[in-house]
């Protein structure tokens, strides 16, 4: 890469060296029972820090920098969707940015530094929302810029005695457990704090309704990953199980694309006053999913990120299509084609929320009739898209050798060239490689995991649904559909058409 040499003091991106070396902070994560030393080094994160450090050294070189980045106020640089968009162009350049940075990991890491721009750009034109803490959401949507910090969130309470009453998990949720002059002390834990463990900072919020009507249970804040009391336990990595049972030409999106789910654990942790947003106010704190103008971006970020990764695994479905030699059947090329259909619906709903020219507060927003559309459908097309992959290439996933030495072993190679090569004239190196590369897209724990992410990370099915009904209803769409068809019933009625215009069939009808 041809990398921008940058003056740190004027307030630009972290290069991704820089980024490496700013995760050695002393950040508490958990996994297989042991703390972690120096998270870089870690087989279970070292290679997806790497490719989050492709996502800063994008933003300095030459070919992408300024598809990327725009200037700041400050005379610095940023990621476009950190800034507060004022005009549709600003907008769609924005959404362009995101499909630039998503194309640096083939769409495969959701919450990359360029996803929490959807919440940081807001604080610029939304800082009323956050009455008391204003000026901390200015300085935020200024800090946030000065380096693209690296921030994740963990909204989500975890799901334990759901079926109790809420006072019983009250050990449970994140809570003041002390005021100060100096700022707030907190304890307690949220999920799903994915790739966390890889940021600067968590945003600690309410995806709902707080649980517990209780002004203590509701604060807004961000806290560094390498707090004092902050600590992340983190579920199996299937980066390290990648390196420990295979190699890169296994698994070559497991071994460097995990984006680690963990639990996050505040243990009596001191948030000062400038990191808080919200404090001792429940309905504001109810208010924050709805309010904070979060949902309309994320769903351009996610729809805008989803759109990239159908675009390699249509590719990746085509060329294994090929490598079977069933390409020109007709009933494959049907399949084929449903595939590009979800592709380009992506596209389309992506292209309608970044175009589309919503006023607020001084910025302009997507429509978020179009992020909701985008989030219901989403989780129907990717299920569809791995069972349309399942049966069109079919034995070809699971027809594979067990790992790449295999093909270095001299008493194995002749039979592998033989028995496992593809059509085409592709050689059998080239077919497995091929092939397990779309394996781990759908069928490894890494594309179990993805799966599941994509149908569920928006919000539960039946809430993303609901908010297609509820959106046409509170904009007068519900009504104005309603009516057309009583428009429509009110032209007849026993008797015939009631509109001068049509003819009655007194005069031909068999029956009268």
């Amino acid at each position: 890469m041809n990398i921008h040499k940058s003056n740190v003091a004027a307030f630009v991106p972290f290069t991704g060296q820089e980024y490496l070396d700013s995760l050695d902070d002393g950040r508490e994560v958990w996994i297989y029972g042991k703390r972690v030393g120096k998270i870089t080094e870690h087989p279970a994160f070292r290679n997806s820090a790497r490719m989050v450090a492709r996502f800063y050294d994008a933003m300095h070189d030459a070919a992408t920098r300024d598809l990327i980045t725009c200037p700041t106020e400050w005379g610095g640089f940023t990621h476009r969707y950190f800034r507060a968009p004022k005009s549709v162009g600003e907008q769609v350049a924005a959404r362009d940015a995101v499909a630039a940075s998503q194309r640096v990991s083939y769409g495969w890491m959701g919450r990359s530094p360029d996803y929490k721009g959807s919440f940081l750009a807001t604080l610029g034109a939304n800082s009323a929302f956050y009455k008391g803490h204003e000026d901390n959401a200015l300085r935020w949507y200024r800090k946030a810029q000065e380096r693209t910090w690296y921030i994740n969130h963990a909204i989500m309470n975890p799901p334990v005695d759901r079926n109790a009453p809420s006072a019983d998990s009250s050990d449970v949720y994140v809570r003041v457990v002390k005021e100060t002059d100096a700022g707030l002390y907190v304890s307690g834990a949220k999920v799903v704090a994915t790739a966390s463990a890889l940021t600067h900072y968590t945003f600690v919020a309410h995806a709902g309704q707080v649980p517990i009507k209780d002004p203590a249970y509701a604060p807004v804040f961000i806290v560094p990953t390498g707090a004092p009391g902050v600590k992340m336990i983190s579920r199996a990595s299937n980066e390290q199980r990648a390196a420990v049972l295979g190699s890169p030409f296994d698994y070559p999106l497991s071994s460097r694309m995990d984006e680690n789910d963990a639990i996050l654990v505040l243990d009596n942790v001191f948030v000062p006053w400038e990191d808080v947003f919200m404090h001792g106010d429940v309905d504001q704190a109810n208010e924050f999913a709805p309010g904070s103008g979060f949902n309309a971006r994320a769903a351009m970020h996610g729809c805008t990120r989803l759109a990239v990764k159908l675009d390699f695994i249509t590719g990746a479905l085509k060329k294994a299509l090929d490598i079977t030699g069933t390409s020109s059947f007709h009933g494959v090329q049907s399949r084929l084609g449903e595939v590009v259909a979800w592709r380009n619906t992506m596209w389309g709903l992506s292209d309608a929320m970044a175009k589309s020219n919503i006023p607020w507060n001084g910025m302009v927003q997507p429509d978020p009739r179009f992020g909701t559309a985008y989030r219901t459908i989403s989780q129907i097309a990717y299920p569809s898209i791995k069972n349309i992959i399942e049966a069109s290439v079919t034995s070809g996933l699971i027809y594979l050798n067990s790992h790449a030495d295999d093909f270095k072993a001299p008493e194995l190679r002749p039979h592998l060239d033989r028995y496992l090569r593809g059509s085409g004239g592709v050689d059998a190196e080239g077919r497995v490689k091929l092939m397990k590369l779309l394996w781990d897209c759908i069928g490894t724990e890494f594309g179990g995991r993805s799966e599941l992410y994509e149908i569920n990370y928006l919000g539960s099915n039946d809430l993303t649904r609901l908010q297609n009904l509820w959106e046409a209803q509170s904009l007068g769409e519900m009504k104005a559909m309603t009516d057309l068809v009583d428009r429509c019933m009110s032209e007849y009625d026993l008797n015939g058409w009631t509109v001068p215009d049509l003819i009655n069939n007194d005069d031909v009808s068999v029956l009268r």
